[in-house]
């Protein structure tokens, strides 16, 4: 048997963690048994399903690398599959028309919770054949009126529900669309679903979905119902929490290794390790070791793993995920070093690459004011000689290396007799215009000896007009 899972969300917002966990858990068994991976959207809501958050979805599973091996297949391309199937089981007898309007059934609830009774469709046209001609009606299914459903989850183990406990689902509405429950029974069946991991708020449905599997001689997928997501708080994860759009964090400069690497863990060990490549996922992964206890969510430890995978992965890995947030912020990297270098000596000074964007701008475009701060402490007068002294030596340099331009700032210091101090601090915030960098030689090796002069003179013009001032 050819292992096959499902992601299906429905494209009413977008995706967010706990959706981007059950993929990412779907995903994960299939490649790890040699399986397929479907993705499929359920639009059949058509009220509160959007163009943007299909795209939504779509963007989200792209950029967390989780593709797909069929699909999308979206519900609304498939309506005349789900009125077959609902044709052939009014044939069998195996759903009814129901001619029970709202008010009628609202009346009969009312009544039942007055009784203490859990409200419920009495099966009033079950068995009845006097259907009134043109009279609006929907089509229920037959739900057994014995015996149990028994879900051997690989969650939550044994789930055992009467079915005296279910009444008689609606699979088609008066406007002719076919429901929720239905429709997932069908593409689960069509696309030969042998695997169903989703969040635990599906259990309710699941045993109306397997009844309905078992009327139709499906084979009946098996189940792993997860665990919801907390915030640090305890509480079902919302936007209080921070960021619960997987794109937000793509926004907020984590990358994706580090997300997914995140996510498997939040319900999912092996052991006790916590860094896990993709390949370490796929070759680990069961849906046996998925704990049935809610997981909270940590930000701090998603910040840790993303400064891992920023100083850890090959720059060339990371190279185009940042490049995406010096887009956004403006700064041309075509015009400069290699990005590949600059995150090779930024990596270890950032959480995101957000803040690696945003501290490496001067290596691409010049800044307008000097750090404040920064200025005000370094680039007073008594720094004038030392710049002056160390231009000199830096344009001097014939093979440009950081060997070479340490040995320049060290034989001006030698030169004016001073320390180190007195040269390195005033000429870093005149070549990247704050006090803040990696060390002299391999930040000004990634620049060009005409771009550093420029940049000194400019500090010495500061220097000049604050002492005039």
């Amino acid at each position: 048997m050819t292992v096959v899972t499902r992601f299906a969300p429905s494209p009413t917002g977008y995706l967010h963690v706990g959706g981007a966990r059950t993929a990412l858990y779907s995903w994960l068994y299939a490649k790890s048994q040699g399986g397929e991976f479907v993705l499929r959207i359920e639009d059949t809501d058509l009220e509160r399903s959007t163009d943007d958050a299909k795209q939504a979805i779509l963007d989200g599973m792209e950029w967390l690398g989780l593709n797909h091996d069929k699909g999308p297949y979206y519900q609304t391309e498939r309506f005349e599959r789900y009125y077959e199937v609902i044709d052939e089981l009014l044939e069998k007898g195996l759903a009814y028309k129901c001619f029970m309007s709202v008010a009628e059934l609202d009346a009969i609830r009312e009544e039942q919770e007055k009784k203490g009774e859990k409200p419920r469709y009495p099966g009033t046209w079950r068995d009845r054949t006097d259907h009134p001609e043109g009279q609006p009606f929907v089509v229920r299914f037959k739900t057994p009126l014995k015996g149990d459903v028994i879900i051997n989850d690989h969650v939550r183990g044994e789930i055992r529900i009467s079915n005296t406990e279910l009444d008689d689902l609606i699979i088609k509405r008066t406007d002719g669309a076919p429901t929720y429950n239905f429709c997932v029974v069908v593409d689960d069946w069509d696309m030969g679903i042998t695997h169903v991991v989703r969040g635990e708020d599906h259990i309710n449905n699941t045993p109306r979905q397997i009844n309905i599997l078992n009327a139709l001689g499906a084979p009946l997928p098996e189940y792993a119902h997860v665990s919801m997501i907390l915030g640090d708080d305890g509480k079902k994860l919302s936007k209080r929490h921070g960021a619960v759009s997987v794109m937000q964090y793509r926004d907020d400069g984590y990358l994706p290794q580090a997300v997914l690497n995140y996510l498997v863990r939040l319900g999912w060990s092996h052991g006790d390790q916590e860094i896990f490549s993709i390949e370490e996922m796929i070759e680990h992964f069961s849906l046996d070791s998925i704990s049935k206890s809610a997981s909270a969510f940590n930000t701090e430890k998603l910040n840790w793993l993303n400064e891992h995978y920023i100083k850890t992965l090959p720059a060339s890995e990371v190279a185009p995920y940042a490049k995406w947030h010096f887009d956004q912020q403006g700064i041309d990297c075509s015009n400069g070093p290699s990005l590949e270098s600059v995150i090779d000596i930024q990596a270890d000074r950032v959480t995101t690459l957000k803040e690696l964007a945003s501290i490496s701008t001067y290596f691409y475009a010049d800044f307008e004011e000097f750090d404040e701060k920064a200025a005000k402490k370094h680039l007073r007068l008594v720094a004038k000689e030392p710049l002056e002294a160390v231009k000199e030596a830096l344009l001097a340099v014939d093979e440009w290396s950081p060997e070479n331009i340490q040995s320049a700032i060290n034989a001006t210091a030698e030169k004016l007799e001073v320390g180190m101090g007195k040269i390195g601090m005033p000429l870093r915030v005149a070549a990247t215009g704050s006090g803040n960098s990696p060390s002299l030689d391999v930040t000004l090796n990634l620049m060009k000896k005409e771009q550093i002069a420029q940049r000194i003179d400019k500090a010495l013009v500061y220097i000049a007009n604050r002492e005039n001032s």
